[in-house]
């Protein structure tokens, strides 16, 4: 270690004490892999500050002394977007022990809470006060709102309340050179200039480290109803979608699509789950409708007139209505595990992908036979958030297949050529899990070149010396060796 890193590690740990800042390795190592196992690197120490002007002060010793800064919340990303390079210089900051809800207003339903505030603990906080964060996801355990806001997570909701920019109205965020931007309190109008905010909203910390936000909540729902169907096709998905989007307008909160290959896996995952319906199906749709309190006994009813009416259309072969919480639970269940229970099979290359939501049924119809004939051994399945034109697009590795080798061979050149399908249809690479690491070059290689050059630009504008998560997001300009 050099005199200059010396000097940083005698400062930080100065100003974080023994709890906020280590170099223990132990400590450190449960923090240098991603979630997927695909990334390992190495840090000069892990920085556990509990307040703003800590992390303030941190970010500008980083700066002082050129240390780039890795952010991390629950370390769940699915893009190696918290993940330290191998060089061993940069310090992960954690933003775990910043998990104070600063505050809620019942009248205003809003929330202001720290990045490092788990989202389920979010959940049962407006809980307590009748009401509801709208947006939730299978890792709500360990996904903090930190992470959530530097990725513009979507999640099981987004059909009918928006990714997690719509949710942002006010941001706390710690800039390069240590400056605090404090946009925390919200205002219906607001005509200075540029929305700072949204910037940094899915900027995956490259731009500023978000250390605190003002969230919008909503009325607790009186009751849902939650509808298993088996389908015949993804198209007679799509023409179901439509169909409920008609019935049930506003209560319609989420439609998910899940194909047999993923039920039968998580079957097999799930020790005591049970298959929701009695016969096969090629296709599956999971359907929740909402109602507030004062409209919860109107949805049972619409819920049998939708898919009664669904029956005589011939728009699904079979559905069940879940009969209590406890069933519906069941049902969610076999969806948030269909991601672990793919792991459990084997390697796979995971893309996050979207095109626009009329054509993404389409487009898993001709994109998978494709793949699985250029790619002999390989399968294609498609799950997800059907009506926001999002799904997750994942190719499962042959059978003989060596974990870690393939996904660096074939696994690459399947990626790409998936990610050249989805250009072509005029769709993104990432639609709710960011860049990273892992998809930062095909950005490069794809992305529209005045949109790249631009984010290039801002960020080099806003942390010129590259310290913020260098690596992640932003392709690199030709010529420009600052990571």
């Amino acid at each position: 270690m050099n005199t200059m890193a010396l000097s940083f590690v005698d400062e930080a740990a100065a100003l974080l004490g023994s709890r906020g800042f280590t170099q223990d390795s132990e400590l450190i190592e449960p923090w240098l892999t991603d979630w997927r196992g695909r990334y390992t690197g190495a840090a000069l120490g892990l920085a556990s500050p509990v307040t703003t002007e800590e992390v303030s002060r941190l970010v500008g010793l980083c700066a002082k002394h050129g240390v780039p800064i890795v952010p991390q919340g629950g370390n769940s990303g699915m893009s190696g977007g918290a993940t330290p390079d191998e060089s061993g210089r940069a310090l992960i900051l954690s933003l775990r022990r910043m998990n104070a809800i600063r505050g809620l207003d019942e009248q205003s339903r809003q929330v202001t809470c720290e990045a490092g505030t788990v989202l389920q603990t979010l959940h049962e906080e407006a809980a307590k006060h009748r009401l509801r964060f709208p947006l939730t996801l299978g890792g709500k355990g360990s996904a903090t709102i930190g992470g959530l806001i530097s990725t513009n997570a979507g999640g099981t909701q987004v059909l009918r309340h928006g990714t997690m920019r719509a949710q942002v109205l006010g941001l706390e965020a710690v800039m390069a050179d240590g400056s605090v931007m404090d946009t925390l309190t919200p205002l219906k109008k607001d005509n200075r200039g540029f929305d700072l905010k949204q910037l940094l909203i899915g900027s995956e910390g490259t731009l500023g480290i978000v250390t605190a936000a003002t969230l919008r909540l909503l009325p607790e729902i009186g009751g849902r109803c939650v509808i298993w169907a088996g389908l015949a096709s993804l198209i007679q998905a799509r023409e179901l979608l439509l169909h409920c989007e008609a019935l049930a307008a506003d209560e319609l909160e989420g439609f998910e699509v899940i194909p047999s290959h993923c039920l039968d896996a998580v079957l097999d995952y799930l020790p005591d789950a049970r298959e929701p319906l009695g016969g096969r199906h090629p296709w599956h749709a999971l359907i929740e409708l909402v109602a507030e309190p004062d409209r919860v006994d109107g949805l049972q009813p619409l819920a049998e007139t939708m898919l009664a009416a669904a029956m005589e259309k011939e728009l699904l072969e079979d559905a069940a209505i879940a009969s209590n919480e406890s069933q519906a639970d069941a049902f969610w269940l076999l969806r948030d595990s269909i991601s672990p229970a793919e792991r459990a099979i084997g390697p796979a290359m995971q893309h996050d992908i979207s095109v626009p939501v009329a054509t993404m049924a389409q487009f898993v119809e001709h994109a998978s036979p494709l793949i699985e004939a250029r790619f002999p051994g390989t399968r294609a399945v498609a799950f997800g958030h059907l009506g926001d034109g999002n799904v997750h697009f994942h190719v499962l590795a042959p059978k003989d297949a060596v974990r870690g080798e393939w996904e660096e061979g074939q696994g690459k050149e399947i990626s790409a050529f998936v990610h050249d399908l989805v250009t072509q249809w005029r769709g993104s690479i990432s639609a709710e899990h960011g860049i990273g690491q892992m998809k930062r070059d095909e950005l490069g290689r794809l992305g529209d070149p005045v949109s790249l050059s631009l984010m290039q630009a801002i960020k080099h504008a806003l942390d010129p010396r590259g310290l913020l998560n260098p690596g992640k997001l932003v392709p690199l300009a030709k010529g420009d060796s600052n990571a």
